[in-house]
């Protein structure tokens, strides 16, 4: 912490104890409010002369060089949009016009909290974001695998990152929230507790970034070309369905494969299986608006899909991985700011300060303000200005006009258009000026309960447990017990779960809610995974394990079975040379069994004659690969020959529906048991 106290000579004098405490900006002045950002009025936009949320931002901004503060470790892949809905009565936007055409565009994954060098299996929030070439500029969606976040406004966002990053004295943890900074800051602002229902559920742990959800997060407009105006919620459906891994399993695939993910979607572009998300929007009026029970400006909550039906405008299709990592995923640069005519951004206090924190951050990371002339970065329409010089320019103005207005005619160079140019939607903004948050955002219990109630059995579970292990590593019991009176104003059984997992007896007071919560709110099963899963096993992969002398029918079988249900089959061996079938062919192995444990399979299947199956029963990796696997749940099937390493498990006296002993012509009945993805029951049980 800098302390310069001078006096009015100039020499150090001693202040009282009240200025020792207060907060203040980097030049000294104390300050009133850090948590609300200057706005007019409590609903109204934040207002650019907030010198203290844009000192407070634009230092956190630069806190880092040369990888980002945020989202650090990212994977793109280029790809296209394709509109299969025109929307003409909503938006002028020129990509919303035409049904069929293609815009190109660079989707960047990401998780938040990690360095770039950190592990792709972390528990953390994904970030979605897609970067639309449009003919009138670049879009820039850039959200989350999560449609609310942890904080209501902009200003508390260097203090929730720090909280979760590694500890200024001692340098970790790192990629992890399981310590006592994150959840000492969570456990004193109740707004975030919505948010941690789905950082502790599956959602955090995708089994890839194929698999999972985009949204948008905040509420956006959407203007037509008369200038109407309706609210709009964006939002990324996969293809493929929804699918995350359990907390155990994703502690070993970061052992066994740290870039799990990015190998993921690098192999299954490459072998031609290009994964797809629906676009979908949640449009609704004032009326809508004035009526709902929670503020849309409010970023912390969403909108049911019961309430507002997601209607499916177009597709994005990812079929291009990069050819140089640093020059187009390092160097891309997002920004909530670029939008486009027919898109508008609203007060949302956390929009607003993410729209100043983008472009600051960009700036600073990328060398200078020249970051545009980047080939990933810039328009694929054409682009005109007088912006000229600074660090790294590649292009500038040409001819004597670098001005406007000038009267040098046709040689003076672009000029404004009134007619095809950006307006703003001009909504009415009025209100005193005021560091202050909307009653309209005081009820922070609610969603989180709704939340709760929509997951199945088996995804409560989970949650409960994330909660348990998370709050288990903090050392103080002040934060476990705060944690859990916030959870009491969730749900009941929730806060007993965790406080038994925690070997809490005595529960605490539940925290005094600032709006008492709604607890009435209907379950919605869009809020599930398991209930919006795939029936298909088409996009996941099975670890088939082989050994010399494997009946090569039924590897044949297996490997025609599965990449006719659209899934991919790596073979597994004793030795990374493969082993030789029955038929005295030789059969490549995709990887050696120490190195390609179940953990990194959907699925796994073991086909083996009984002389090698007792052979491997002693094997350690061969054990785990069977062990590991039903202890996630996963469904596996073997042949009579592997049966040993199934009692050297102990997982041949707990045959269940999620098992199979495979013979002639079972193949296809495998596939289709494997469409379930998991066998949950086993898990109960």
């Amino acid at each position: 912490m800098t302390d310069n106290k001078l006096d009015k000579g100039g020499a150090p004098h001693q202040q009282t104890t009240d200025r020792e405490k207060t907060l203040t900006t980097a030049q000294g002045g104390p300050i009133a409010d850090d948590q609300n950002s200057l706005k007019a009025g409590p609903r109204g936009p934040v207002l650019l002369e907030d010198h203290i949320i844009r000192e407070k931002i634009f230092h956190f901004d630069h806190e880092r060089i040369p990888e980002r503060v945020v989202h650090a470790r990212g994977y793109g892949v280029h790809g296209h949009f394709e509109l299969t809905e025109a929307i003409p009565e909503l938006s002028c936007a020129d990509i919303f016009q035409r049904v069929g055409e293609k815009t190109p565009t660079f989707t960047r994954f990401s998780t938040v909290a990690g360095n770039k060098g950190s592990p792709d299996l972390a528990r953390d929030v994904r970030g979605f974001a897609t970067k639309f070439y449009t003919q009138e500029g670049n879009w820039d969606l850039v959200g989350n695998n999560i449609p609310v976040f942890f904080i209501q406004d902009a200003i508390k966002f260097p203090d929730l990152i720090h909280s979760v990053k590694p500890a200024p004295d001692r340098g970790f943890p790192q990629a992890q929230s399981a310590h006592d900074n994150f959840w000492d800051f969570i456990s004193l602002s109740p707004e975030s507790i919505h948010m941690t229902l789905w950082q502790m559920s599956d959602r955090t742990i995708p089994r890839s970034l194929r698999f999972m959800e985009g949204f948008g997060v905040h509420t956006f407009r959407l203007v037509n070309a008369k200038g109407k105006s309706h609210y709009v919620k964006f939002h990324w459906k996969p293809k493929q369905g929804m699918q995350s891994v359990v907390w155990n399993e994703a502690l070993k695939i970061n052992g066994a494969d740290p870039d799990f993910h990015r190998r993921d979607m690098w192999d299954a572009i490459d072998a031609g299986d290009f994964p797809q998300w629906d676009l979908g929007i949640q449009v609704f009026d004032d009326e809508f608006a004035d009526n709902f029970e929670f503020d849309i400006l409010d970023a912390t909550k969403l909108i049911p899909e019961e309430q507002v039906p997601v209607r499916i405008i177009g597709t994005l299709t990812l079929d291009a991985n990069v050819r140089n990592f640093f020059a187009e995923t390092e160097q891309v640069a997002f920004c909530t700011q670029n939008i486009v005519q027919g898109i508008d951004h609203t007060n949302d206090p956390l929009l607003q300060g993410r729209n100043f924190s983008y472009l600051d951050t960009q700036t600073k990371r990328l060398g200078g303000p020249n970051f545009t002339h980047i080939p990933i970065n810039a328009p694929k329409c054409p682009m005109h200005n007088f912006q000229q010089d600074g660090h790294m320019a590649m292009h500038n103005p040409v001819g004597r006009a670098n001005y406007e207005p000038n009267s040098w005619g046709d040689d003076g160079g672009p000029r404004e258009n009134p007619e095809i140019g950006f307006k703003s939607y001009p909504a009415e903004v009025e209100g005193t000026k005021q560091r202050t948050r909307s009653e309209t955002f005081a009820d922070h219990y609610s969603q989180a309960r709704q939340f709760w109630i929509s997951q199945t059995e088996t995804e409560q579970r989970h949650i409960a447990a994330a909660y348990t292990f998370e709050l288990s590593k903090c050392q103080h019991e002040k934060i476990r017990l705060r944690m859990l009176s916030h959870l009491m104003n969730v749900h009941d059984d929730l806060a007993e779960m965790v406080a038994k997992g925690l070997g809490v007896t005595q529960m605490p007071e539940a925290a005094k809610p600032a709006r008492d919560p709604i607890t009435d709110l209907p379950p919605s099963d869009a809020l599930s995974i398991l209930k919006n899963g795939p029936d298909s096993f088409a996009g996941r992969k099975l670890g088939l394990f082989i050994a010399e002398g494997a009946d090569a029918d039924m590897v044949k079988a297996l490997e025609d079975a599965f990449k006719a249900e659209g899934a991919m089959v790596a073979i597994v061996a004793p030795h990374v040379s493969g082993a030789k079938l029955s038929d005295g062919s030789m059969r490549a192995a995709d990887e050696k069994i120490d190195g390609g444990p179940s953990v990194v399979f959907d699925a796994v299947a073991l086909v083996m004659p009984s002389k090698q199956g007792k052979e491997l029963a002693a094997n350690k990796p061969a054990q785990d690969f069977v062990s590991d696997a039903f202890a996630h749940a996963k469904f596996i099937a073997w042949t009579d020959g592997a049966k040993p390493i199934l009692e050297a498990t102990g997982v041949a006296d707990k045959t269940d529906d999620g098992m199979m002993k495979l013979e002639d012509g079972s193949a296809k009945e495998f596939v289709t048991k494997c469409r379930a993805l998991r066998f949950w029951d086993r898990e109960a049980d």
